[in-house]
């Protein structure tokens, strides 16, 4: 203000550059689903024959089915890993968008069943995309990944004006990871969802949210193969390689936590629960999401799910639902439309995101 008034005080002209804010906006999204269909038929007489016929594996089955609302999911081949997955979703976000795995800036990428413990996914996926203008790392907040990395990415894509395409990611590919004999492989299915992001004019990311309770890490997950337990031949053997759930969750922490992470994104959004057009949830449980929806008083229609054609998809379900969303015009790029994502996972562990669907600068 003082140079302003130097400068009128001697009858000059002083210009005071403003920068316009820079927003992050979703331009297109993607998905995958591999080529192996497996039906909860199928799977019951797999189970049944490598369990000795084991009548108890039928009625797990039933059971599941019953809770879970899965009917069918889809396995990659046996010679894919995670970044195979990855792969075709990314590029159909991409092609969506109009844009070349060159145009990309950064890649980030959720997921907890990653090709190596080290080095990253994300980095692989970049040189089989082609990426080479990319950087690139992984988020491992389990199913909770993809809200996460979206956060991310949005982050810094409005405070870094050298970064102007994000790609985020959530890819699954567990059944690789879960003993073939153990019934809670009715859940798993492989898949893998992207979403871009670019600079735009108008707020698209509009608030986020996280939360974790770590006191219940030891209920479900890998157990060795990290530097608790370095595998061996014993942890092999045992199968502590491979997902084990030794305890269980409360079953209402969900129905209790997803409501309680979109009224937090609408406070912190300033926008009121009634102003969404669309809200995804973890795809794990049907009657689960049909309950959050009643507790926030939204109708049905303003949620998406997938778990029945596509099982549970874990780090890649909502990016998957959104997508599919997204084909059904339940949300449309440059709308303005107003989404809400909350996603929980191991651990236990939970990300949220509300976006508009704003226009690209």
């Amino acid at each position: 203000m003082l140079d302003l008034g130097i400068a009128l005080a001697h009858g000059g002209t002083a210009f005071m550059e403003v920068p316009m804010p820079r927003h992050a906006t979703i331009k297109s999204t993607g998905a995958y689903l591999p080529p192996i269909e497996i039906s909860n038929e199928t799977l019951t007489r797999e189970l049944l024959e490598l369990n000795g016929g084991n009548p108890i594996i039928t009625d797990v089955m039933q059971k599941l089915e019953l809770s879970s609302g899965i009917k069918k999911r889809w396995y990659a081949p046996e010679d894919q890993c995670t970044s195979d997955i990855a792969l075709p979703a990314a590029r159909q976000a991409l092609e969506r968008a109009g844009l070349k795995p060159t145009d990309v800036d950064l890649i980030i990428l959720g997921t907890d069943s990653p090709d190596y413990i080290s080095p990253a996914t994300s980095t692989i996926l970049q040189y089989k995309l082609g990426a080479t203008n990319a950087g690139s790392f992984d988020v491992g907040c389990a199913c909770a990944s993809f809200p996460a990395a979206l956060q991310a990415g949005a982050g810094i894509l409005t405070t870094n004006e050298s970064i102007n395409v994000v790609l985020c990611l959530g890819v699954y590919n567990m059944h690789k990871l879960t003993a073939k004999n153990d019934p809670m492989r009715i859940l798993f299915g492989d898949g893998a969802g992207a979403a871009v992001l670019v600079p735009s004019s108008k707020p698209g990311f509009v608030s986020g949210v996280f939360k974790a309770d770590g006191s219940y890490a030891d209920r479900l997950g890998m157990f060795s193969g990290g530097t608790v337990e370095p595998a061996t031949e014993e942890s092999v053997r045992a199968g502590r390689c491979r997902v084990q759930a030794p305890g269980k969750y409360p079953p209402e922490m969900n129905i209790e936590f997803w409501p309680m992470m979109v009224r937090e994104l609408a406070r912190r959004g300033k926008f009121q629960v009634s102003d969404i057009d669309l809200a995804i949830f973890t795809q794990v449980r049907k009657p689960t999401i049909e309950d959050v929806m009643k507790d926030l008083g939204l109708p049905i229609e303003k949620t998406h799910m997938i778990m029945e054609e596509s099982g549970y998809t874990g780090s890649a379900c909502v990016p998957m639902a959104f997508d599919a969303a997204v084909q059904a015009g339940k949300a449309k790029p440059g709308s303005d439309q107003l989404v809400v994502m909350v996603s929980s996972g191991v651990g236990y562990n939970l990300a949220g995101c509300a976006f508009r669907m704003a226009q690209p600068a």
